[in-house]
């Protein structure tokens, strides 16, 4: 992880608004994410914490009870088990950090972002 190269790394295009580059090891995962302008995120939880840093654009998060936007070289640290949601107001490209990877993300089995067809 010392070194990433994220040019080598290539695009999973997770659905037609949302693209992401993973970078993981053993105890750490990186996401780049590309999001287009609107795109919503819908209600979910994740087990461990999220720490969001937005490279350009913005998101709008809905996090226990109250709303944050986040614009860019702004970061949000998201409580494990914290039920959110995010909302693109603008196309962004943000760089989201869990410890340890998200098994789900590895698995192709996120579903609060791949819709129904992920199960």
């Amino acid at each position: 992880m010392k070194h990433i190269r994220w040019d080598d790394i290539p695009y999973e295009h997770v659905n037609k608004h949302f693209r992401r580059k993973l970078a993981w090891d053993g105890k750490l995962m990186i996401a780049l994410t590309e999001v287009d302008k609107g795109y919503v995120v819908p209600p979910h939880v994740h087990e461990n914490e999220q720490t969001t840093w937005v490279f350009s654009g913005k998101w709008r998060f809905r996090l226990e009870g109250r709303t944050v936007e986040v614009g860019p070289c702004e970061m949000i640290f998201i409580p494990g088990n914290a039920v959110h949601t995010a909302e693109a107001m603008e196309a962004l490209v943000a760089y989201d950090i869990f410890t340890p990877p998200r098994e789900d993300w590895l698995a192709g089995k996120d579903a609060y972002l791949r819709g129904d067809s992920a199960r």
